[in-house]
This record gives C-alpha cells, sequence and structure tokens, in this order.
C-alpha cells in the first residue's frame, strides 16, 4: 500500500472511461506557479492537439479515512465494549477487530483520528486538488461512508458561528477566490441533487429533471440545463449553499435526525487567461540573431466536483418505510452502481458499466477519467455498525487501485487576443491621429509665415511706392510755382495796369450780398408766421383731445358698470347650477337607495348601496339597464360630481361621497373616476375629514376601486394603505371598520403588493379590527388572510420567495387557529383556506404544528362542507414530510 500522503502515484494506469480529448494538454508538476502572473515563460509545457492524450500524467485515487466521534447514544449503548476500529495514524493505517484476539490491518494515504480539525481534513483531502484545478486540470473530492457518519458535516458544513468548522466546500472556494483575478478570470457555480435516480437544480426547484449531455468527441460530461451562478465574493456562495442545503431533501431515520436522502454534488466552473510560450524565430539574414513572436493569450477550462453522497444504510437498521424505503432503495442501487464500476476499474475489466446509474455517469471524469480525485471515507467507532464499516473500509481500498491521467485543458482566448489587438489598433490610430495633427499643425505655421512674408513685402512696397510719388508731387509742386513766377513775371510787363482799371469801373461786389440778406428776412417772417398758426392748430386739437377724453371716462365707467353686472349674472348662474345639480344628486341618490331598499326587503335580507366589496357589477339593475347613478355619470359628468366633494356644505359632501362610491361598483365607470382624479379625492377625504359617515363611504369607495388591479397599485403609490391603517387604529363603527377591512382585503390579493403591504402595516392593521368582534368585519378580514396567504404558497411554489410566511411573523397564527372552526360560514371558510395555504410550504410546518394548526388541518380533511378545501388539505398533509412525521408521533390517520 502506498503511504506517501497526496503525491501522484506510479502505478500502471487502468483504462479511463472519457476518451481523450483533443483540446491542447500538458505535464502536471507538483506546485505551478500561479496563473495569475501570467508569465511568458509559462511552467506548463504545451503541445498540439493531436497529441494531446499522449501527454497525460498518472495520478492515483487519494482515499483518507475519518473516524467520528462517539454520540451520546453510542456512548450510553456500548459503554460495556470497546471500539470496534483502532487507528495508528503515524503509520496511516487502520485495524478494524473482529474480536478481542484478532483484527484486520489497512493502509490508506491519510488516516484521520477523530480529533482532527475541520482545517487538517481539508489540507490533507481537498487542498491538493483544489491548487490542481487552479493550474488547470480537473479535480474531484467525495465524501462516502454509512449515514450518520459525518460526511455532509466534512463536506458541506457552513460554519457561520464557529469559522473553524467550515467545511471543505467553504474552504475550497476561499482559496479559489484568492487565487484568482476577478477582472481577468471567473468562477462560476451549479448546485445540484441526484434523487430517485433525477437529477434536480437545488438553485432552481422547478429544474427538476436534468439531462445529462456527453460529447462524443471528448467524452466530456455536462448539465447544459443546470442554474450556473457568477461568484464574486464568499458571501454570495454562502449564501448559495444556504439556498441548495434548504431545497435538498433529508429525513429524520434511527441512524440520522437528519438523513441526506439524495447525492448533493456541487461543481465550480473555473476560467483563467494566462499567457503561451514566446517562440524565437531565426532571422534570414543573420542566424545568430532571433525574432521573438509575443505568446499567445490562452484560456484554461478547469471543473471541481464536491460530491457529498447519500448515507449507505440497512432498511432494518434505518428504520425506513414507505417512501422512504423506495429512496433508500434508490441510494444504495446507485452506491452499489459506483462500487461496481470501482471494482471494474480496479481490475483493468474490459467493461466498465458506467451506464448503469447516473451517479456513475456525473463520475465517469472523476474514476478513470482525466480528473484528479480524493475520496474521504467516514466510518463510526460503535461495534454495532461493523459490517457497514468493513464495507466503507473495502469501498476505500479499492477506490486507492484506480489511476487516472491527469490532462490540462486550455484553449486559445481568441476574445482576449481580439481585444488586446484592439487596444493596439485604438493606440497605433490614436498615434496617427497625434502625427497628423503635428503635421497639420507644422502646415499652419508654415502657411502663416509665408504670409507674414508676404504681408512684410508689400507693406515694405507701398512704402517706397508712397515716397517715390511725395517726390514726384513734390518736383511737381516746384515746376508749377517757377511757371506761376514767370507767368507774374510776364504779365506785369504786358499791361498789367490796363487790366486793373477796367475792374475797378464795374458793378460793386457789395450790392449782391444785400439782395440776399432782405431774402433771407422775408423767409424767417414766413416761418414765423407759419408757425404761429401751427400753435394755434395744436391748442385747438388739445382742447378737443380733452373733451374726447372726458366724454370717453364716462363710456368706460358705464362698460365698467355692466361688466360688474354681467359678472354678477355669470356667478348667480353658477351657484344656481350647482343647486341644480346637488338637487339632482340627491334626488337620484334618494331614488336608487330607495330602489335597493325595495329590493332587499323582497329578498328579506338588509341592504347596502355602496358596498360594492363582493361584487364589482352589484349596482347593474336585474334586466341589464343603467342604474340611477350611472344615468346621473351621463347626464352631470364625472368632473362636477367631484367638485362636490370640496363643498363647503356637509350634506352635499355626504351625498356626493356616495354618488362616489356607487359609481365605482361599476367596473365600467372605474377607469374614469381615476383618471379625473377621483381616487385622489377619495384618499384626501379619509386623510382630513373627521365625519365618521364621509370617512365610512370614502372607505367603501376605495374598496370598490381596489377590486381592479391597475387600480391597486396606484393606491399603494398614493399612500393609501397607510390612510386605511389608520383608519382602522382610529375608528370604532363596525360599518366603517368593514370598509376598510374589505380594501385592505382586496389590496392583499396582489403578488406584487404583499412586502409593501407588510412594510406599511397594512397586515397589522387588518388583525388590529378583529377587536370589533362584528361578523362582517371578522368576515372580511379573514378574507384578507386568505388573499395574503394565497399569493404567499404561490410565490413559493414559484421559487420567488423563501422562509416563514409574514403572517406568522405578524403574529396572525393564533387567531387563524382560533377562528378555524367559527360558527359564521363566511369566517370559516377563508381560514380554512388560509391554513391549507399556509401548510403547503414547508417552512411554515413547524410553527404550524408548534400553534395546534395540525388538528385543525385534520379536522378540515374530514368536517369540511366543501370538497376542494378537503381535498387541498389532504393533499397538503401527505406532501409535507414534517407534518407526515408529526402525524405518525401522534398516529393520526387521514
Amino acid at each position: 500500500m502506498a503511504s506517501n500522503g497526496y503525491r501522484n502515484g506510479n502505478k500502471g494506469a487502468t483504462k479511463p472511461l472519457a476518451a481523450s480529448s483533443n483540446v491542447r494538454s500538458s505535464s502536471f508538476k507538483s506546485r505551478l506557479p500561479p496563473s495569475s502572473n501570467h508569465s511568458s515563460g509559462s511552467a506548463l509545457r504545451r503541445t498540439s492537439s493531436a497529441g494531446a492524450g499522449g501527454d497525460a500524467v498518472p495520478g492515483r485515487v487519494r482515499v483518507a479515512v475519518r473516524l467520528r466521534p462517539r454520540n451520546a447514544e453510542e456512548s450510553i449503548a456500548d459503554a460495556d465494549f470497546a471500539d470496534c476500529v483502532e487507528l495508528q495514524p503515524e503509520l496511516k493505517r487502520l485495524k478494524l477487530r473482529k474480536n478481542n484476539w484478532e483484527s484486520e490491518t489497512y493502509e490508506f494515504d491519510e488516516v484521520l483520528t477523530e480529533f482532527a480539525s475541520q482545517k487538517r481534513v481539508y489540507e490533507v483531502v481537498a487542498k491538493p486538488v483544489v491548487e490542481s484545478v487552479l493550474d488547470g486540470y480537473n479535480g474531484t473530492v467525495m465524501a462516502y461512508g454509512q449515514t450518520g457518519t459525518g460526511k455532509t458535516f466534512t463536506l458541506g458544513k457552513l460554519g457561520e458561528e464557529d469559522t473553524s468548522a467550515r467545511g471543505i466546500m467553504v474552504r475550497s472556494m476561499e482559496e479559489i477566490l484568492a487565487n484568482v483575478s476577478p477582472e481577468i478570470d471567473s468562477v462560476s457555480v451549479s448546485y445540484l441533487q441526484l434523487y430517485m435516480e433525477t437529477i434536480q437544480d437545488l438553485l432552481d426547484p422547478a429544474n427538476d429533471n436534468i439531462s445529462i449531455v456527453e460529447d462524443p468527441r471528448t467524452g466530456d460530461v455536462s448539465l447544459p440545463g443546470a442554474t450556473h451562478v457568477e461568484i464574486r465574493d464568499e458571501q454570495s456562495f454562502l449564501e448559495i449553499l444556504k439556498l441548495g442545503e434548504a431545497h435538498r431533501i433529508a429525513a429524520n431515520t434511527k441512524l440520522n435526525t437528519e438523513s441526506s436522502r439524495s447525492h448533493a454534488i456541487l461543481m465550480v466552473h473555473i476560467k483563467r487567461s494566462v499567457l503561451g510560450e514566446e517562440v524565437s524565430i531565426p532571422s534570414e539574414t543573420d542566424k545568430s540573431s532571433h525574432f521573438v513572436k509575443p505568446p499567445k493569450p490562452l484560456v484554461r477550462k478547469s471543473k471541481l466536483v464536491l460530491v457529498d453522497l447519500a448515507g449507505s444504510e440497512r432498511v432494518q437498521k434505518s428504520g425506513s418505510e414507505g417512501h422512504m424505503l423506495e429512496e433508500a432503495k434508490s441510494i444504495n442501487l446507485s452506491l452499489s452502481a459506483l462500487g461496481k464500476c470501482i471494482n471494474a476499474l480496479a481490475e483493468n475489466s474490459a467493461h466498465v458499466p458506467i451506464r448503469d446509474s447516473k451517479l456513475t455517469r456525473l463520475l465517469r471524469d472523476s474514476f478513470g477519467g482525466t480528473a484528479r480525485t480524493s475520496l474521504i471515507v467516514t466510518i463510526g467507532p460503535s461495534p454495532r455498525h461493523r459490517g457497514e464499516t468493513a464495507s466503507t473500509i473495502l469501498f476505500g481500498q479499492r477506490a486507492m487501485k484506480v489511476e487516472n491521467m491527469l490532462k490540462i485543458k486550455e484553449e486559445f482566448d481568441y476574445k482576449s487576443l481580439s481585444r488586446r489587438l484592439e487596444i493596439q489598433l485604438d493606440k497605433l490610430i490614436a498615434e496617427n491621429e497625434r502625427q497628423q495633427k503635428a503635421f497639420d499643425d507644422e502646415v499652419e505655421r508654415i502657411n502663416l509665415e509665408a504670409q507674414n512674408r508676404v504681408s512684410e513685402a508689400e507693406r515694405n512696397f507701398t512704402d517706397a511706392l508712397e515716397k517715390e510719388r511725395l517726390k514726384c508731387q513734390m518736383e511737381y509742386m516746384e515746376s508749377v510755382k517757377m511757371l506761376e513766377e514767370k507767368m507774374i513775371e510776364n504779365q506785369r510787363k504786358h499791361g498789367w495796369d490796363g487790366f486793373t482799371k477796367d475792374k475797378c469801373n464795374g458793378e460793386r461786389p457789395g450790392s449782391s450780398i444785400a439782395e440776399d440778406i432782405v431774402e433771407v428776412k422775408k423767409l424767417l417772417e414766413k416761418e414765423t408766421h407759419m408757425r404761429k398758426e401751427a400753435e394755434k392748430e395744436v391748442n385747438k386739437l388739445k382742447s378737443q383731445l380733452g373733451q374726447g377724453t372726458e366724454a370717453g371716462a364716462g363710456v368706460d365707467a358705464e362698460i365698467l358698470k355692466l361688466q360688474i353686472a354681467l359678472e354678477d349674472e355669470v356667478l348667480q348662474k353658477r351657484k344656481l347650477e350647482e343647486e341644480i345639480v346637488i338637487l339632482r344628486s340627491q334626488m337620484l341618490q334618494l331614488t336608487f337607495e330607495a330602489d335597493q331598499m325595495r329590493r332587499c326587503l323582497s329578498r328579506g335580507a338588509p341592504g347596502n348601496a355602496y358596498t360594492g366589496l363582493d361584487s364589482p357589477m352589484s349596482q347593474v339593475s336585474d334586466n341589464g339597464h343603467k342604474t340611477p347613478v350611472s344615468a346621473l355619470f351621463d347626464q352631470v359628468g364625472v368632473q362636477k360630481v367631484l367638485d362636490l366633494l370640496e363643498s363647503e356644505d356637509a350634506n352635499v359632501r355626504i351625498h356626493a361621497v356616495k354618488v362616489v362610491a356607487n359609481l365605482a361598483a361599476e367596473e365600467a365607470n372605474q377607469e374614469r373616476i381615476v383618471e379625473a382624479g377621483g381616487l385622489t379625492s377619495l384618499l384626501m377625504l379619509l386623510r382630513s375629514y373627521e365625519d365618521e359617515i364621509v370617512r365610512r363611504v370614502a372607505a367603501g369607495a376605495i374598496a370598490n376601486l381596489a377590486m381592479n388591479e391597475a387600480n391597486q397599485e396606484l393606491i399603494m403609490l398614493q399612500g393609501g394603505i397607510s390612510l386605511l391603517s389608520i383608519t382602522a387604529s382610529d375608528a370604532e363603527d363596525p360599518q366603517t371598520l368593514r370598509m376598510v377591512a374589505g380594501a385592505i382585503a382586496n389590496l392583499c390579493g396582489n403578488d406584487k403588493l404583499q412586502a409593501t403591504l407588510r412594510s406599511e402595516g397594512g397586515i397589522k392593521a387588518l388583525l388590529g379590527m378583529v377587536r370589533c368582534g362584528h361578523p362582517d368585519v371578522l368576515s372580511q378580514v379573514a378574507r384578507g388572510i386568505a388573499n395574503f396567504a394565497k399569493c404567499e404558497s404561490r410565490a413559493s411554489t414559484n421559487g420567488i420567495r423563501s422562509g416563514r410566511s409574514l403572517l406568522i411573523d405578524e403574529g396572525a397564527l393564533p387567531w387563524i387557529v382560533q377562528n378555524a372552526n367559527n360558527d359564521a360560514a363566511p369566517i370559516r371558510r377563508h381560514i380554512e383556506l388560509a391554513l391549507c395555504h399556509l401548510a403547503q410550504h414547508e417552512v411554515n410546518a413547524k410553527d404550524m404544528i408548534n400553534g395546534g394548526a395540525l388538528w385543525e388541518l385534520v379536522r378540515i380533511t374530514r368536517d369540511c362542507s366543501r370538497e376542494d378545501i378537503r381535498s387541498l388539505a389532504r393533499r397538503t398533509l401527505n406532501s409535507s414530510l414534517v407534518f407526515r412525521a408529526e402525524m405518525r408521533r401522534l398516529r393520526i390517520e387521514l
């Protein structure tokens, strides 16, 4: 026997269950550097996919044995007998006593005493497998043993209160999360159970028949229908384990108070990104120099399978009977099939019966496949179970002979390569844009510099041209001056004196100036006269304007008087119209109430004009014609009726709210009432008015509107449940409480509003109204509880919610049990339905048993007047393991 811990064995390989894979493989080394380093020089030697099967490394199945301490029952029963097992952990041996003189010795890879801690169990059993999985290999850790020897404690203990008690599942996930990179790696889990040869999803109970799919090319086994949940932190993983354990099937046997009746399988899928080796390519020109090709990104996909097998048991010892007997048979058959496969592999048989059970099909990679496998067998010390202990030990001995061929599964990470190329492309584009911008800036600079030079040349040319022009002008002026001097000199010489004389004998220049002055004076006088005439005309127009203004003021005063009179007439007309509407509504309301009273008297029962709680069409007449209230709706209009709700006259306000309540009883009117703001007005009345009649009728109208699912959400959004709760706590009138209870009962039938109902005090308000004791109020309270329990049952069946009923949390169970056999038929019918719906959810069973509800459920199956309720109660009790166990204890027969 090999006893060298959990290192690779060297025995000859047996025939593997799975065919050799075509994925990339590499040889296994004792401990590889973490892949998260992403170093280019990887420690894994990869080969082409064609030769993947030839690079597999043998790895024997490692088996450890763990002894459970004696429990109190065994300490009392076996007080005079020694343990049947003697451990020698330092030699990794185990002695199984036949009697006081003879014993058989077995060797295992590890022998763990009853004092071994959970941490040590993990380190010697699961840690090497988890490290292999992180390096890219598949791995399996499995627990096998008799019922009650501690398999689930070893594998699946959560240890929320005491972290030292955590099992292999939690510790494995801790190490995986500590060694992966959340940015580039991914970890997902699936949690399943194999129950009665059916694979069920523990994370989605509705998914209860998952099929096994085998890849014909590689032989890999997968479960495409299972739920995969991405894991980011340890807390989310613990929540998943708790959810799965809540759905796992367990039962009470003589060997274990909570015996697992199914095989639990936790699959952890890990995807890690690594870099391949750098490839050196010799240069064509110089063979001494090499071009290093960058490494290619690879993805390693590995899977860790943690299997908590159901305990093997003997029926006469476990006391299984009925359905539990069938469960025990199924468990033993699957474990027997597993044992046959291991025997065939250990003996190198030509045929391995892996298709005898779904358990062996799921574990085909774990025994004789490509996964690194560790098996922990759990045994008990009691000599009463020596036969089961010997069978468990022999199972572990045979499993140690199975050889697996370990292979890494990796493939090119095309997504990572594409992402890296996209990043490089973006960098090149950015660099190109940067260079293009620099080139454009340089061209712009050169153009600007050329323009500056051209401008400077133009300025220089213009300055030179201006200087030349000025120089030419100066020369021209000097020439003209010289010519003038010469001309003057010539005139002096040729008769200047005669010319002067002729000029002096002509007309005087001053005569024309005097005439111009006279003409200007005449024009000035004419302009002055015209100005005076214009001033006179302006004064005349001003006087006329003043007279016109006085006359206009008189006209405006007359118009103002007419406007005041007209406004008085309009106000008076409006008042008259309002009085007409009020009188008409009163008349139609009285007519309707008289009609209702007449019909009620003809039937011999009391009537109510605005309840509408049980039938939304209660206001429609027998012959299908519209009621007087509907006629008012068509004649007057809903807006005018709603306006009367704000009237200052209390009688008008009461009549108006009655009309709105009766209108709301007809489904055809509800949408128009809500659109016109009627719901908001009714809630305002409920909030602001203390008049008991107004509050009662407003609550009745809200109850009628609450029969429509669309209106229910509007009532919640506008704070209706809080107002109804306040009204329920303040009111004392039974009819007001009946209306409020009816409104809350209608809201309880909406699946979407349950959490809000509880948080805003709706359930407490509903239960608080039982103080009234009036049968009508109690009937509405019972109806609301039945609606709420029905919605909870439906949500629990669909997997939408879990946990104990909110009704039980709010303390409704004692009242429900107390009124389950109430003399009033409506109360009793609703309470019986509520009890049946509460009992359908297994988590409520213990509280209902403690509260006395079991006896009422049994009574319902026998004495209920309705056949459908009797059948529902009988079916619920038969389907619940807790109720069945309690009825067996109390010897109750249905």
